[in-house]
């Protein structure tokens, strides 16, 4: 690590941790063998600094009956953008490039307290959880379980593990429930309304998620988008359908 500093969440932005993640030296640390899909801790560095990073290789994925194989890697990516284009939830920073074992996505390994999940954030911080709870609206998030929420040394909250989503049928699955009922407040109501004028044929949002998914998933999106804005209240579950993932963390 000589002549370059070490980049974190908090010392890196965002626009940097993506050019960094696309373009720096990937060197694969090791196998982080608690998923059921292959994914590695690795490291990025270019001249300047380095990081901590997760890559995701599409070949490691294990085939599901509902999502297309080999779409994952794809649909994490497209997370990140749409968090990037409302504004929130916190996502942490990912692109999809090559590495040792093919294309895949590779995101900012955010340093997170072991012992900090939904359970242990959901009556202290319920202001921080609501957008991750109307993000998973959303983007139809099939499998938001407690542990897919990070909370890093500078008590910030990330949301990981979005490689479920934009699935064009219902499968929302989620443990966040606590809002389910109340009005969404104006100001996420007005990023929503704003978001959809990047989802137009036209729109810079549209544009760059057709390289990632479907165009019937990209409509699908949109009318979830309208229907969130129509009604300005959150959903409540389904009782025909399995609305919590498991395990539930």
């Amino acid at each position: 690590m000589e002549n370059r500093n070490l980049a974190s969440s908090v010392t890196i932005s965002a626009e940097r941790a993506l050019h960094l993640l696309s373009q720096g030296d990937l060197e694969l640390v090791g196998q982080i063998l608690e998923s059921s899909n292959a994914i590695f801790l690795a490291r990025v560095r270019d001249p300047e600094i380095e990081t901590l990073a997760i890559y995701k290789p599409r070949q490691g994925e294990r085939p599901l009956w509902d999502f297309d194989f080999g779409t994952l890697c794809l649909r994490e990516v497209a997370a990140h953008l749409v968090s990037q284009a409302l504004g929130w939830p916190r996502i942490p920073p990912t692109t999809l490039r090559d590495g040792p074992y093919g294309l895949g996505a590779l995101q900012l390994y955010i340093a997170a307290d072991p012992h900090a999940h939904y359970f242990t954030l959901r009556d202290e911080r319920r202001s921080d959880l609501l957008p991750v709870a109307l993000f998973d609206i959303l983007t139809n998030n099939a499998d938001r379980k407690g542990g897919h929420l990070l909370l890093d040394p500078w008590d910030r909250i990330w949301a990981i593990d979005n490689a479920l989503t934009f699935h064009s049928e219902p499968k929302l699955r989620t443990v966040i429930w606590d809002f389910a009922g109340q009005a969404i407040p104006a100001p996420y109501l007005a990023d929503l309304c704003a978001v959809g004028e990047e989802l137009t044929e036209q729109g810079m949002l549209r544009q760059s998620l057709r390289a990632l998914l479907s165009e019937p998933e990209i409509d699908a999106l949109e009318i979830r988008r309208a229907a969130l804005t129509t009604s300005a209240t959150f959903p409540t579950p389904d009782p025909t359908r399995r609305q919590i993932p498991w395990p539930v963390i």
